[in-house]
């Protein structure tokens, strides 16, 4: 009875939804076949899946099982955001959710079991198809040290509650003592089952633009000013240390030369691009291999796993660095102008982060390029003093132009295309600004319209092309 009485609201749900059966299967990483048995009785999905379909359909989980039925609850939206300190963190590349969150999660399980005489490590989805070209095995055995670690890559299980699924393991004396599943959501973000993550409480109360914006108008203030208030005066502090290490990791960056990790042969450009100046250079040309130049520079210091800032990601980490550092050179921008600019650019990519998501394996590059051109668009508008009607649009022109954006890298390096895109999307961040302070009187969408967007087109990528290593440019050999 149970198995039918899901069978025919899910079928139900699936027809009204308009969500075909092979699209709905590689969302969960199932096969249509698998879904099509889900709709005729003849089998039930995991526990996981049934989560992740009432995530969907948005309905609670009980409304597969319920006797009678009632017209589904509509879920309740998110209505706060975290602190800015859980988007901008500071660490290690080479990949926010393939290394950081995963060296994460071990740091917590390690302190929660002292007396493990031996960790393992199960990774699974894109942790396990794409974590030897990011490192992830290294970077967790290096966390556990000296306890020895036996990490696991198993690539054929399909049903999981998120593409970045790992599980933990702690052994003494030959008997398991603990074990936890860990998801790592992107920007070093991580949900565990069993311990606290660390992230803390929402402490924005709204997670609409919209919202934030009627607040700063009626308020008279500037987001800037809109997040100081929130987070208090500690976050100029903390955003000012962001803009330390964002800083360092150009600088160290343009001194840099050789040849990047991972086996590709791919050679260091961002000296070149600082140096290699025409005898007759225009100003707009100037300005184009500078803020490559500055893209590339954090881009090839995250492949080389030195420290930078997710912006929100490891992988987009060049973006937002690049077009303030270049607008802080030029213009000679005080730090504390440039602070208050994260702080907007920042608020931006809360909003991506809670309403959509920051994740390649989850969303696509559009969740880390898209993200990150956006929120350099709206801080360069902060920057330059624009109303809010004009951040918002040139946010939302950065994220409209990436919808769609596949993340495919060559090996599972985060270096072809990445860092590449990331002097690119430097690049598009500018003209996004420039395009919305002419036009955005005659703009028709809104952001939080074109982040609903974003997560719709990420839900309906192709699983190969979401940080996987089976489609696109990931199956390229290169010479």
């Amino acid at each position: 009875m149970i198995v039918k009485d899901f069978a025919s609201k899910f079928a139900a749900l699936r027809k009204k939804s308009g969500i075909t059966q092979k699209k709905l299967g590689e969302y969960l990483g199932v096969s249509n076949r698998a879904v099509s048995k889900w709709e005729t009785g003849l089998a039930l999905p995991s526990t996981e899946n049934i989560s992740k379909l009432a995530k969907i359909f948005d309905i609670p989980v009980d409304y597969f099982f319920t006797a009678s039925e009632p017209a589904p609850e509509k879920k309740q939206q998110p209505v706060g955001m975290k602190s800015l300190r859980a988007l901008y963190r500071m660490g290690r590349g080479p990949s926010s959710s393939h290394t950081m969150g995963p060296e994460k999660a071990c740091m917590i399980f390690k302190q929660n079991n002292p007396g493990a005489d031996r960790f393992k490590v199960t990774l699974y989805g894109s942790l396990a198809k794409t974590g030897v070209g990011h490192g992830t095995d290294r970077v967790i055995r290096e966390t556990l040290a000296p306890t020895p670690c036996d990490v696991i890559f198993n690539i054929h299980q399909v049903e999981l509650p998120h593409p970045n699924t790992l599980e933990l393991e702690a052994w003494s004396g030959g008997q398991r003592i603990d074990q936890t599943r860990v998801i790592s959501l992107g920007g070093g973000r991580i949900q565990i089952d069993k311990y606290e993550d660390g992230e803390g409480a929402d402490i924005y109360p709204v997670s609409s633009f919209e919202t934030i914006a009627e607040y700063c108008l009626a308020e008279n203030i500037r987001l800037w000013e809109y997040v100081e208030r929130i987070e208090g005066e500690g976050i100029t502090d903390y955003l000012s240390e962001i803009w330390r290490c964002m800083k360092k990791s150009i600088k160290d960056g343009l001194a840099s030369d050789g040849i990047l990790p991972g086996g590709l042969g791919v050679q260091k450009k961002a000296k070149q691009l600082l140096n290699r100046q025409h005898i007759d250079e225009s100003a707009e040309t100037r300005e184009n291999r500078m803020v490559c130049a500055y893209a590339f520079a954090v881009s090839e210091q995250n492949a080389c796993a030195e420290r930078i800032v997710t912006a929100p990601t490891c992988g987009a980490s060049g973006v937002v660095p690049a077009v303030l550092y270049y607008q802080q050179q030029k213009r000679g921008y005080t730090d504390i102008e440039i602070v208050h600019a994260l702080a907007a650019g920042g608020i931006v990519g809360n909003l991506i982060k809670t309403n959509a998501s920051i994740s390649g394996s989850e969303c696509g590059c559009q969740a880390e390029i898209g993200s990150a051109c956006a929120m350099a668009s709206a801080a360069l508008g902060e920057l330059f003093g624009l109303d809010l009607d004009k951040i918002e649009y040139a946010a939302e022109i950065a994220i409209e132009h990436h919808l769609g954006l596949t993340c495919d890298p060559i090996c599972g390096l985060v270096q072809i295309p990445c860092i590449e895109r990331n002097a690119v999307a430097a690049m598009r961040a500018i003209n996004a600004v420039s395009l919305a302070s002419f036009l955005s009187d005659s703009r028709k969408i809104s952001l939080d319209k074109v982040i609903q967007v974003m997560k719709e087109t990420g839900l309906d990528i192709s699983r190969q092309y979401k940080e996987t290593s089976e489609g696109g440019l990931a199956k390229l050999k290169v010479k």
